[in-house]
C-alpha cells in the first residue's frame, strides 16, 4: 500500500538565504499563493525574529494561505525567537512552531561552547515553552548527519518526551551519502515508533555533494514520513532537495518507494517559473524536471525514437508537470524524421524525395551556421524555397521593426506578414520591449499575457537568445517562443512572434483533431 509523504516547502525561508534571492512582502505572498495551488502540505514562511520585514511577511502568509496547509517559521531555541514565530503564525489554519538546535560535536563545542547536557536541556526547555503556545512543535537536530548517534538519539528522546510532535533530521552541510543517511533514518524510525508512534519523522537535506535528492529518497525508503524541499533546489550554498525531483521520483517510481505525495504536479513548472521571475535567478538548463532542456531532444537518434513512441526516451510526460509538449530542438545532428515532423507541423508538404533531400541539405547548412534551428527558421527556409502549402500562411513573419527609446515615450514600429498581407503599427510603452510587445499584440489581435522574458548572450556575445513564456488571457496553457539573432531587439521580437505562432499552431492542431460537428 502506498503511503503519503508530507511535503514542507522551505523556499521562503531556506531558499531565500541565497544571495540575490531576497523577496519583499508582496512577492513572498504571491509565491505562497502559488504554493497553495501546488498543494504543498506545509509552508515554512520565514525566520520572523530576523527582521520586522520577515515577521510581516510570515504574518501575511499565515493570514492568507488556506486549504488546510500548515504554516510554520523558524526559531532558535530561545524564548524571544519562539514568541516571534507564535505571534507571526498564530492566525494560520494549522500553525506549528519549528525549533532548531545543533547536535553535532562541532556545533555543541564550537558554536555553543557548552556541554552536551546543557545544549540538550536548552532544547527540552524550548520545546516545553513552545507547547504552551501551540500543540504542534517541530524540533530539528541541526547537523544530525555529523552527530554521534547515541547523543542524537538521547536528544530526540528528550524533546519528544517534552512534547515535540515532529522530529526533523537535517543533513545541514550536505555531508551524508544515501546508504549512510538511509541507515540513520531507519534506526531513528524504529526507535521513534517504539517511543511514540504519533511523532512524525522528517528530513531536510542539502546538496553540497550533489546528493540531496538521493539522500531524501533513501530516507523515504527507510521510514521518513515528511520531506523538506525547495522549488528548483534553491537554498544555502549548493541548495536543498528539489521539491520537483522528489515529487516526480515518487510518481515515476511509486512501485519501488511505495509512497506518493498529494501535490498538484501540473503546477510544478508554473511554480518554478514564478520563482525564477521573482528572484531573477535562472535554473540551469539541464536541471531535472524544471530545466529548459529537461524535455528537449536534439539527438537525431533520440528524435527519431520519440516521434515513433515517446516512451522510447521519456520516462514521464512533460504535460504532467505543466510543461508544453515535447520539444524537438533541431540541430545538425537532427535526422530526416525530425525535420519532416517540423515541416508538417508548420503546414508544409515534404514533396518528392528529391525535393525533400534538397530542403534537408539546406536545413543542414543552416544548422551548421546557427547551431540551433527554431520553427521560424524552418518556416523562412521553406517559404523561400516556395514549397509552402495552403495551411502554413496563417503564421506571422517579421518583415521589419524599428524601436526608439528615450526617457519620455519609447516607441516601436513593427511590420508583420500573414497570409501574404503586410500589417504595420506603431505603439508606445514603458520601455523598448514593452512598446515592441504591445505593438505585436495589437497587430495579431491576440490577448497574450507575457509570463516570462529573458535575453541571454550566446557565442561570446555575438548572438543573443531571446526566450518568452506566454499564455492567452484566461487560459492555462503556456507557450514558449525562442529566437536567436545578433540584434537583441530583433531576437526579443522574434521570440514573442514565435510564441504567438505556437499558439496558432496549437489551435490549428486542436481544430484538426476535433470530431466533426463540434
Amino acid at each position: 500500500m502506498s503511503r503519503k509523504i508530507w511535503v514542507l516547502d522551505t523556499t521562503l525561508r531556506d531558499g531565500e538565504q541565497v544571495p540575490g534571492a531576497k523577496l519583499n512582502v508582496q512577492q513572498k505572498l504571491e509565491f505562497a499563493r502559488q504554493l497553495q495551488q501546488l498543494h504543498v502540505d506545509m509552508i515554512e514562511a520565514g525566520f520572523p525574529a530576523s527582521s520586522a520585514g520577515d515577521f510581516q511577511a510570515v504574518q501575511e502568509i499565515a493570514r492568507t494561505v488556506r486549504g488546510g496547509i500548515s504554516v510554520t517559521a523558524l526559531a532558535r531555541a530561545v524564548k524571544n525567537d519562539i514568541d516571534s514565530v507564535y505571534e507571526s503564525i498564530k492566525l494560520a489554519e494549522n500553525p506549528f512552531i519549528h525549533i532548531v538546535l545543533g547536535t553535532s560535536n562541532i556545533h555543541v563545542e564550537k558554536k555553543f561552547s557548552r556541554s552536551r547536557d546543557a545544549v540538550l536541556e536548552m532544547g527540552v526547555e524550548a520545546v516545553k515553552y513552545a507547547r504552551t503556545l501551540l500543540p504542534e512543535v517541530q524540533y530539528s537536530t541541526e547537523d544530525a548527519s555529523r552527530s554521534e548517534f547515541e547523543y542524537l538519539w538521547r536528544t530526540i528522546e528528550a524533546v519528544v518526551k517534552a512534547g515535540a510532535t515532529i522530529i526533523n533530521i537535517p543533513d545541514t552541510v550536505g555531508y551524508a551519502v544515501p546508504e549512510e543517511f538511509g541507515e540513520l533514518i531507519r534506526k531513528i524510525h524504529e526507535r521513534l515508533k517504539n517511543l511514540n508512534d504519533r511523532v512524525m519523522l522528517s528530513v531536510h537535506c542539502h546538496n553540497d555533494l550533489g546528493m540531496a535528492t538521493a539522500n531524501t529518497l533513501s530516507a523515504i525508503k527507510n521510514g521518513a514520513e515528511k520531506v523538506e524541499c525547495t522549488i528548483n533546489g534553491l537554498g544555502e550554498r549548493a541548495g536543498n532537495t528539489s521539491l520537483e525531483e522528489i515529487a516526480m521520483a515518487l510518481k515515476v517510481r511509486e512501485s519501488f518507494y511505495q509512497s506518493h505525495t498529494d501535490l498538484n504536479l501540473k503546477e510544478i513548472m508554473r511554480t518554478s517559473r514564478l520563482l525564477t521571475y521573482l528572484t531573477g535567478l535562472d535554473v540551469q538548463v539541464n536541471k531535472a524536471i524544471t530545466g529548459e532542456n529537461a524535455f528537449a531532444h536534439s539527438s537525431g537518434i533520440h528524435q527519431d525514437g520519440l516521434l515513433k513512441n515517446k516512451e522510447v526516451y521519456e520516462i514521464m510526460s512533460p504535460e504532467d508537470v505543466g510543461v508544453e509538449s515535447m520539444e524537438l530542438v533541431l540541430t545538425a545532428r537532427s535526422g530526416r524524421h525530425a525535420f519532416r515532423h517540423v515541416m508538417e507541423k508548420l503546414g508544409f508538404y515534404a514533396g518528392s524525395t528529391d525535393e525533400f533531400e534538397g530542403l534537408f541539405a539546406a536545413f543542414l547548412r543552416m544548422a551548421d551556421d546557427k547551431k540551433e534551428v527554431y520553427d521560424h527558421d524552418v518556416f523562412a527556409l521553406l517559404s523561400a524555397a516556395r514549397k509552402q502549402s495552403g495551411g502554413s500562411g496563417h503564421l506571422y513573419e517579421l518583415e521589419s521593426l524599428r524601436v526608439v527609446t528615450d526617457d519620455e515615450a519609447p516607441t516601436a514600429t513593427v511590420k508583420l506578414k500573414r497570409e501574404g498581407v503586410s500589417l504595420e503599427d506603431t505603439r508606445s510603452g514603458d520601455g523598448p520591449i514593452d512598446a515592441l510587445y504591445g505593438t505585436i499584440r495589437a497587430l495579431t489581435g491576440l490577448e497574450v499575457e507575457l509570463l516570462d522574458y529573458k535575453i541571454n548572450s550566446m557565442s561570446r556575445g555575438k548572438e543573443a537568445l531571446g526566450r518568452v513564456h506566454i499564455r492567452l488571457k484566461h487560459q492555462d496553457n503556456i507557450y514558449t517562443g525562442k529566437a536567436m539573432d545578433t540584434d537583441i531587439i530583433k531576437a526579443s521580437a522574434q521570440a514573442f512572434i514565435n510564441g504567438i505562432n505556437a499558439v496558432l499552431l496549437d489551435t490549428s492542431e486542436k481544430e484538426k483533431k476535433a470530431p466533426a460537428g463540434e
